[in-house]
């Protein structure tokens, strides 16, 4: 008789193997790079230098990376045919569907197996490139050409705006970027790693993981915590809002993880991001949301163990720095192309097909197929 078989339906306690790229202490509150805990990294070390670092596995010798600078900036050159590919596009769909073509129409034949750093810094630098010029095109505006000249950040801040954005909103997007860059084996990066076992390409293995990042239960909610925050209106309304919310046994977005049961850090870091580029009513408020939210879940739920989690303040720092709601999901994409990138790498290193199994509970074997009778 074999033995029986834990289980686990959604993967909990259950380890595909080992990663060297970052780690996510859900007990202990932790997200570290290469052994760097990541609120040692913001604010300071630009999003260039952790591409670097997760890519590399080292530091690079000088900040922002001049190696990473110049692989970049290489490869933002975006090809004519990529180019008319999203200038198709359909101007009213949403830049979350748009990118996803986006992402597939970076497979011109020039990716394959096994991924490589080249390759990667193409989907870094091209996507958040694409992604612009899309959104401008939606709008009725002339794509701008990336610059060599800014930052990774701020490249795609004026791609979007037209214009140079205010340093204080370059640091904030450039701190989000990097507290953003990995974490673990989350939903998207397991959709990765799946295709990358398989001998697929890096852009397919891209492509699957932004449709799992769309979901809200992954990257899909910034947005709703900022509609949240609209519909409470006032810090002084917060607390009966919140009770109202609760009696109905409806979600609070922006509270809440899968891994974490204690503070998360990007959580903590971009309340601190927050504050320097949202207006003092927006930070007062989500505050006071914060505040209420999670005295009322530990009321009614006292061993849930729920905390504020990043895609609440994530919401406040991209309202604050002009980022429109409908591209919230895709920066979150712009900021984890590195990520995905250093795991398609390690995967092909030390690949294996993953095939999990699962436990048939079908009807018995021995059926007979219903013939007529003659």
């Amino acid at each position: 008789m074999a033995a029986e078989r834990r289980v686990s339906p959604g993967l909990d306690d259950v380890s595909v193997g080992e990663s060297s790229i970052s780690f996510v202490g859900g007990e202990t509150g932790e997200l570290v790079y290469r052994g760097f805990d990541v609120r040692g990294l913001v604010p300071g070390v630009p999003y260039e230098s952790v591409v670097h670092l997760l890519l590399h596995g080292d530091p690079p010798g000088a900040d922002p990376s001049p190696e990473v600078v110049r692989s970049l900036g290489s490869a933002r050159e975006v090809p004519a045919a990529i180019e008319r590919v999203v200038d198709a596009l359909a101007p009213d769909l949403p830049p979350l569907e748009a990118l996803r073509t986006i992402l597939s129409a970076l497979g011109d034949g020039t990716y394959g197996y096994p991924p490589t750093l080249e390759q990667g810094y193409r989907l870094i630098a091209r996507t958040p490139i694409l992604l612009a010029r899309y959104v401008r095109r939606a709008q009725g505006l002339t794509p701008l050409q990336s610059r060599r000249d800014l930052s990774h950040a701020a490249d795609y801040l004026y791609l979007l705006k037209g214009k140079e954005a205010d340093p204080r909103h370059v640091r904030a997007l450039d701190a989000y970027l990097v507290l953003l860059a990995d974490h673990g084996m989350n939903a998207s990066t397991f959709a990765l790693r799946v295709a990358i076992s398989t001998q697929s390409d890096l852009v397919s293995g891209a492509t699957g993981a932004l449709g799992t990042l769309k979901g809200p239960l992954h990257g899909g909610a910034p947005s709703r915590v900022s509609d949240m925050l609209d519909a409470v209106g006032t810090p002084d309304r917060a607390e009966a809002w919140v009770a109202e919310r609760l009696a109905r046994h409806e979600v609070l977005f922006g509270f809440g993880h899968r891994v974490y049961k204690t503070d998360d850090p990007r959580s903590i870091v971009l309340h601190e991001v927050a504050r320097t580029v949202a207006s003092p009513e927006r930070f007062a408020l989500a505050e006071a949301v914060e505040r209420a939210a999670l005295a009322g879940l530990r009321a009614a739920r006292p061993n849930a163990r729920l905390f504020t989690n990043v895609e609440f303040y994530t919401s406040v720092v991209l309202e604050g720095i002009g980022i429109p709601r409908e591209l919230f999901t895709p920066t979150f994409a712009v900021a984890r192309t590195v990520g995905w990138t250093a795991h398609a790498l390690e995967q092909a290193a030390h690949n294996r097909l993953m095939r999990p199994d699962v436990d048939y509970v079908g009807p018995p074997k021995g059926r007979t197929w219903p013939r007529p009778r003659p």
